[in-house]
């Protein structure tokens, strides 16, 4: 069964609901806080502090409906930062059922009229949403995907561990970490002993820090 409906989070926005999997696509208590929260400030804003690049590159694990896209293409245009986006799906919704996420009244309009228009040809070619904006969907499964790019941070965003275990096995997990930089970030909603120990062993420093509303807690790490 692959059924997927809207449901309404605590800060208003909607997120999906996957009947398939059990688990929703964002945090109950606010699909946009949890993404602006975990990716945008514990990931991207971070880095970009850190750095101060004139561009950056990110890699999602787990594009689902855009939305951690989105708001990180609205950061970067909001700093005059590049951005290079690259977001791996195995099962990427359709266009129709993004549009009705009204995810636009989060971001720049023209950034959300952009991104309906070439969201569909995104999945066979790279887009330029405006100058500074580059999005590439990749539809295949993690451990089919392969790229000679290295990215600057990557978004941790597969459905919990208890609903998509070979998400967060120590073999993906592995292959992943292989697409950052020396001293990328990796971000997710997630912490747990297993995914400390195995991105140390990787060679990441682990920090927990501050997790989105109904989350105490979350992992950023370091590729050292």
């Amino acid at each position: 069964m692959d059924i997927k409906s809207f449901v309404i989070t605590g800060d208003g926005s909607k997120t999906l609901y996957h009947a398939g999997i059990g688990e929703h696509y964002h945090s109950r208590h606010g699909a946009v806080q949890e993404s602006k929260h975990v990716f945008v400030g514990m990931g991207l804003s971070y880095f970009l502090e850190l750095n101060h690049p004139k561009a950056v590159s990110v890699l999602e694990i787990g594009l689902g409906t855009g939305l951690n896209f989105l708001l990180s293409a609205d950061y970067c245009a909001g700093v005059d930062v590049q951005l290079d986006y690259v977001g791996v799906e195995a099962y990427p919704l359709s266009a129709e059922m993004v549009a009705q996420t009204g995810y636009g009244q989060y971001i720049s309009s023209s950034l959300w009229y952009s991104f309906l228009a070439q969201y569909t040809d995104s999945w066979h070619n790279t887009q330029t949403l405006a100058a500074d904006c580059l999005l590439t969907g990749i539809h295949q499964e993690i451990l089919q995907f392969t790229t000679d790019k290295r990215f600057d941070i990557l978004y941790f965003d597969a459905f919990a561990a208890v609903r998509q275990p070979e998400m967060w096995t120590a073999e993906t997990l592995q292959h992943v970490a292989g697409f950052l930089k020396a001293e990328g970030v990796f971000v997710t909603y997630a912490i747990t002993g297993h995914l400390k120990r195995t991105l140390r062993e990787l060679g990441f420093t682990v920090e927990k820090v501050p997790g989105a509303p109904g989350k105490r807690e979350m992992l950023r790490a370091i590729k050292i």
